[in-house]
């Protein structure tokens, strides 16, 4: 296969945790699927096709140009732009019928002009702060905001939804406030006559630990590239879309007593056999995994030499028979051994999340479906040649696999 360090994300298992999201919100809820930030590394464009196929709702980006980039893709399910705009914005929002989240009543009023110079109502949704503390309208004045906004030509309310900071923590009572202050003002406004035709709360902390947030919509991201959040109460099956891999790139014997790499951190300690492999921070790897992180080679762990450099890292294979070319693993599955995001977030000292996000456009992407790879996406750009190398890559993997199972 022409490419030296790639991401998978397989088709399969996002559409499985898709089903199972379905499955807790009692398969009468829908899905908007946040695939902001490149779907969290996963790629945008592939991940929004695979949710249409599968029914998702809508879908939620961060930024102007997420969206218009779903769109120039092809996707016509309707697309919520999450974070607040600029009104300067609000034009090319709707020229790619993006709604946005509207924010404060300047916002509005100016969404609202645009309708009217559209000759069409706009859809648009807001966003009530009951906690998070970030973006949204306050809560003590959302009651007054929504009279205002009703009243207001040529705008559509699509939902309002709150946000929970912590509904992956060791208390959930400030969730729970937060559901019981959201619901009170879904009551107040019914007496008024203002009833949001959807509403949402569930983010993916809240999908899986607080069954009274599954409102109309599960607003989830991180649980649908499975991955559970910190704490997770509800019994789903998820299995994890990406996995992150490299190949080696040289392999050469140290003797006792030899640095390794920038600052010269790492000194053997004995004749030690290394493999260089073709990923750094460059690629998203991060430079905190120095000399304590570990890859999979082989499928047995080995450990990280000296310091995470832009384009390379070292590895100890000493004890381990390897070959250039050889497949690394830097998180996810290799035989019967398996290295977890978590565990490589933890390393990293941050979060699931930014480990995703943080891997660069250099990495190629290739989705499978079936175990097989149908789509191969690069820097520069997509290649048929490519993807039947890559499949010829596939089918020789699971021959290996097969063939290790039944020694």
């Amino acid at each position: 296969m022409p490419v030296s360090t790639w991401v998978e994300v397989d088709l399969d298992r996002f559409a499985a945790n898709l089903r199972a999201l379905r499955a807790l919100a009692g398969g009468t809820g829908g899905i908007l699927l946040v695939v902001k930030a490149d779907a969290y590394g996963h790629g945008a464009v592939e991940i929004a096709a695979a949710a249409e196929a599968e029914g998702v709702s809508l879908l939620g980006v961060a930024t102007l140009h997420e969206g218009i980039q779903l769109r120039q893709s092809g996707s016509t399910l309707p697309i919520v732009v999450l974070s607040p705009l600029l009104t300067s914005e609000i034009e090319e929002a709707v020229a790619h019928g993006l709604d946005p989240t509207v924010h404060d009543l300047q916002f509005a009023e100016a969404l609202s002009r645009a309708g009217q110079q559209s000759g069409r109502p706009l859809r648009c949704h807001v966003e009530v702060d009951t906690g998070m503390g970030r973006t949204g309208v306050r809560r003590a004045e959302a009651l007054a905001f929504f009279e205002r906004l009703s009243a207001l030509p040529a705008l559509r309310l699509a939902s309002a939804f709150t946000h929970f900071p912590d509904a992956d923590g060791d208390d959930l009572a400030f969730s729970r406030e937060q559901i019981d202050d959201f619901e009170s003002l879904l009551r107040q406004l019914a007496e008024r006559g203002i009833r949001p035709p959807r509403v949402h709360a569930a983010n993916s902390a809240g999908a899986v630990n607080l069954p009274a947030s599954r409102y109309d919509w599960l607003r989830v991201g991180l649980v649908a590239y499975g991955h559970r959040p910190p704490r997770c109460d509800a019994a789903i099956d998820l299995e994890p879309v990406m996995a992150f891999k490299s190949r080696l790139v040289q392999i050469r014997d140290l003797p006792a007593g030899a640095p390794i790499s920038y600052g010269r951190t790492y000194v053997t300690r004995r004749p030690t056999r290394t493999g260089v492999v073709a990923v750094g921070y460059g690629h998203g790897y991060s430079w905190l995994l120095s000399s304590r992180g570990a890859m999979l080679v082989g499928g047995r762990r080995v450990p990280i030499l000296g310091r995470v450099t832009m384009d390379l890292t070292m590895v100890d294979l000493t004890d381990v028979p390897a070959e250039v070319g050889d497949e690394v693993v830097l998180f996810g599955d290799q035989g019967e051994e398996s290295l977890s995001l978590d565990e490589v977030a933890k390393g990293s000292e941050t979060l699931p999340y930014e480990v995703m996000c943080t891997i660069g456009k250099r990495v190629t992407r290739i989705y499978v479906r079936d175990g097989r790879p149908v789509k191969l996406t690069s820097l520069v750009g997509e290649s048929a040649e490519w993807a039947q190398r890559a499949a010829e890559h596939f089918r020789r993997r699971a021959e290996a696999v097969a063939a290790a199972r039944h020694r």
